[in-house]
């Protein structure tokens, strides 16, 4: 599932891996196995049932014997954090109280007047020249950005974050990178303990759960992993679908919450995760899978089930399983979607005439066993003025703005260095660091 061939084709891949059942026998990289859920019905049943089946990684066989090694890029993904994906039972229910009473605080309205901002300062580095990466220029950074400001981070730590969360996504030296973001979101921890705002980083400080340092880490770490590379590709894969005209049309006279539906039942930004440990020896359909060994859900697979195909019509929106299912079941679904459609809207009403600048077919899928993410999005367009952000001055001498103010009534305590290094040009060297 580490090659580029599962990238270019996984329902193809899907479509042989049916061959084994409702599950089959994968390589996630080299020297990682697990066993895939390719089945609607089968996969619902793993991601509702608590009593067979553990999310705890601390489980994990192969790991635990010492055959998995410690720098292997999946590990930032699957090994145990403290949190609400890799929890069961009372400290699974705990943690995620403390995650989904924060998140309730984000209002639909603030979510928009954070996004536009951002998608407004964006647009503006590149409207001058007529052509873009909509992944790298836009949609790779825009989630990024969001979280800098919902998490109340200042510029030093917020440049540290991103890189590192940025490199855990794309395989990139990850235990260096899971270290530094350790030590960037430990760091901003002890300044919202001192000086709290108007941010989920305070909100969750305050929660009545008392979380500790570690938990409070480890809820933003997944917070962020559950937000910015899913947001990324979600943005990416509908604007694909937006800008792409085939025979009928069809891309071209989508509405944006169609396009958003359309991605989630057919190419879900995150195809396959929500890794399951069998509490025991289990028979799935036929197919069996031991005890402590990796069950990853394909919600790709799954929301493509021939089985469904005749259904699928009469389905409700929910039915698909890109938000997950059961007690592990995402909280930020409406959260994302509102990011999404608000980010997608604004760069399609910007640049009124954007197209393709390579046809849809030719686009590359960038390799890796868990999410379905292009590797690029090339467009053209009528150059515009980059004036969108009218208060905002050139890089080299930034302003506050709304992009990057703190929310009104919080505190940002900014330390003499990241200041100069703002002043030096904050969101040029950020925006320098992450187009990959």
């Amino acid at each position: 599932m580490h090659g580029q061939d599962f990238a270019a084709d996984p329902h193809g891949i899907y479509a042989k891996m049916r061959a084994h059942g409702p599950a089959a026998p994968v390589e996630l990289v080299p020297g990682v196995d697990a066993t895939l859920v390719t089945e609607y019905q089968a996969a619902l049943k793993v991601l509702q049932n608590t009593t067979d089946f553990s999310r705890d990684p601390r489980r994990w066989k192969a790991l635990n014997e010492g055959l998995i090694a410690l720098d292997n890029p999946v590990l930032p993904m699957m090994a145990y954090r403290p949190n609400c994906l890799f929890t069961d039972g009372a400290v699974h229910l705990r943690l995620r109280k403390a995650v989904t009473d924060s998140l309730d605080r984000l209002n639909i309205g603030r979510l928009r007047r954070d996004v536009e901002p951002i998608a407004a300062f964006l647009i503006d580095q590149f409207s001058e020249r007529g052509r873009a990466d909509l992944i790298h220029d836009y949609a790779k950074l825009l989630p990024l950005l969001l979280f800098n400001r919902l998490f109340g981070c200042p510029a030093g730590i917020g440049d540290r974050l991103t890189s590192s969360m940025s490199a855990i996504f794309d395989g990139r030296d990850a235990l260096r990178a899971n270290e530094e973001l350790t030590a960037c979101l430990m760091e901003l921890i002890s300044l919202k303990r001192r000086e709290p705002g108007d941010d989920v980083t305070s909100w969750l400080i305050q929660h009545p759960a008392g979380l500790n340092d570690e938990e409070l880490k480890d809820q933003l770490v997944m917070l962020m992993g559950a937000g910015v590379e899913p947001e990324r590709n979600l943005i990416g894969n509908a604007l694909l679908l937006l800008l792409t005209s085939g025979p009928s049309g069809r891309g071209g006279s989508m509405l944006t919450e169609e396009a958003l539906d359309h991605v989630l039942w057919n190419n879900p930004p995150i195809a396959n995760y929500a890794t399951h440990y069998p509490l025991h020896d289990v028979d799935l359909g036929g197919v069996h899978v031991e005890a402590n060994t990796p069950l990853v859900i394909s919600f790709g697979a799954a929301n493509n089930d021939p089985a469904l195909r005749e259904a699928r019509q009469s389905l409700s929106k929910g039915a698909h399983l890109a938000w997950g299912a059961g007690p592990h079941a995402c909280p930020a679904k409406s959260p994302a979607t509102v990011i999404a459609l608000t980010a997608i809207e604004a760069i399609l009403n910007a640049l009124p005439d954007l197209a393709l600048d390579a046809p849809a077919e030719s686009q590359e899928w960038r390799p890796g066993p868990f999410h379905r993410a292009l590797a690029a999005l090339p467009v053209r367009f009528t150059p515009t003025p980059g004036t969108r952000m009218a208060t905002l001055q050139s890089p080299a001498q930034p302003t506050r703005s709304a992009a990057v103010e703190p929310p009104r009534g919080s505190t940002v305590a900014i330390p003499r260095q990241q200041a100069r290094s703002a002043r030096k040009g904050f969101w040029s060297t950020f925006l320098d660091i992450f187009r990959v």
